[in-house]
């Protein structure tokens, strides 16, 4: 099968979480929503149609695939389906080519022949696509449109419980020495090359637990389900509550609560990170929380892009955007938004909701971060520590979204001297924090 995912323009309400990524590269249950489906459905051949900016480092990372090639598109059938949907049944597909899945009011998906782009502008292919599906025949398509990042976490328990059910995998026979399973160890499954060590506590009784390739489970850590541990994520005496997914290759302490960490992120310390998404290359300093509820037990509203959205949630944490730091102590108030490359080092408050991309809170202020050469080098250091490059395209994708952000920035800093004095700094920034 060929498939194509679309990356539509109503992704960037899915911001921080999409200023480096498309939206269908984003995780909900134990894959990002493209894995998911390449795997269930045997994807031979796969290409994207996503924002040119983001073309280059998906080419870097993904040679097999294509990205915003309408000559491919033109090459054979191929099942078109938009990035932002959460399918919930994967075996069910578009009948032919003039049927379109239709999930509330959004086209999803539909099979297009190589004529069905013979009107298409190379670039305007989602637009091609979405008004391509309107004009079919619709057919419901169950499921969900992810269209604000709290969607996500808010749909993260049920896709691990899916996930679990769509891809069968053998059940544990005998556990790992000193670790105390409760629940039906069919709920279970730990890959070979994991390690558990002993006074390990795993809960699968509302749900089931998975553990990848190559993670480490400290002593004194407990699993409860569902959830799903990346591969060569560590777990040092964490406490890991029901709807958390941990990605690969993260270091992960204290408490977590149905939670999304997309992986290559740290959190090594004690503090707590509850109903919240945080992207890769993100370090948490020791003792860093995040609330997710209210005192009144209210509906929570976020400022995405500083305008605040009311969710019709309870319960909503954090939305944390890619190489963000933040030191000792950092605490966040309910339903925050911090941006990609921002740094935080707080003052004994409660951190501002809304801190832009490359922006800076520091002895109360939010003001300009460092100059991006120093925040590529800390970028550079901070991967390289994994084995990974960073490489010219991301560079060039920061360079990108630091312009796209410069309005946002303006308008926070704006707001910040509004509410509070300013404070003039002789030194450009902390030497102490780089």
């Amino acid at each position: 099968m060929r498939l194509c995912l679309f990356d539509d323009p109503a992704s960037s309400a899915l911001a921080p979480l999409t200023l480096a990524r498309p939206a269908f590269e984003l995780v909900c249950g134990r894959f990002s929503l493209r894995e998911r489906l390449i795997r269930f459905w045997n994807v031979s051949d796969w290409a994207g149609v996503v924002r040119d900016d983001h073309a280059a480092v998906l080419e870097e990372e993904f040679p097999e695939a294509r990205f915003n090639d309408l000559d491919w598109l033109r090459r054979e059938r191929t099942l078109c389906v938009l990035g932002r949907w959460i399918p919930e049944d994967l075996s069910r597909l578009p009948a032919d080519g003039n049927t379109a899945f239709v999930c509330g009011e959004t086209p999803v998906a539909g099979w297009f022949e190589p004529a069905d782009w013979d009107s298409a502008a190379p670039h305007d292919l989602a637009g091609h696509f979405d008004r391509t599906l309107r004009r079919r025949r619709h057919l419901d398509a169950a499921g969900e449109v992810a269209t604000r990042p709290w969607d996500l976490v808010e749909a993260n328990a049920r896709e691990l419980t899916r996930d679990y059910a769509r891809f069968p995998a053998s059940a544990v026979d005998k556990l790992p020495h000193g670790v105390e399973l409760l629940g039906d160890s069919r709920q279970l499954r730990i890959a070979p090359r994991a390690e558990i060590e002993p006074f390990v506590v795993i809960d699968v009784r509302q749900g089931p637990v998975s553990i990848d390739s190559g993670a480490r489970i400290k002593a004194f850590t407990r699993l409860e389900g569902p959830c799903h541990i990346g591969r060569e994520s560590q777990l040092f005496r964490a406490q890991v509550s029901a709807g958390t997914t941990i990605g690969p290759v993260c270091r992960i302490g204290g408490e977590v609560e149905n939670s999304i960490v997309h992986g290559w992120a740290n959190k090594y310390h004690d503090g707590f990170l509850g109903h919240s998404y945080v992207c890769p290359w993100v370090n948490l300093g020791a003792q860093s929380g995040t609330s997710d509820l209210k005192f009144d037990y209210s509906p929570v509203r976020v400022p995405l892009a500083g305008e605040l959205i009311e969710t019709g949630l309870k319960k909503v944490g954090s939305f944390i955007g890619d190489h963000a730091k933040t030191a000792v102590n950092s605490l966040f108030d309910t339903g925050s938004s911090i941006g990609v490359m921002s740094l935080v080092l707080p003052d004994g408050d409660l951190v501002p909701r809304h801190i832009p991309s490359f922006a800076r809170y520091w002895r109360g202020q939010l003001e300009e971060g460092h100059p991006l050469d120093v925040l590529f080098d800390i970028a550079r250091m901070a991967m390289s520590r994994r084995g990974v490059e960073f490489t010219a395209p991301q560079e060039m994708l920061l360079r990108l979204i630091y312009d796209r952000t410069s309005a946002e920035r303006t308008r926070a800093f704006r707001r910040m001297r509004e509410t509070r004095p300013l404070q003039i700094h002789t030194e450009p920034y902390p030497p102490e924090a780089v």
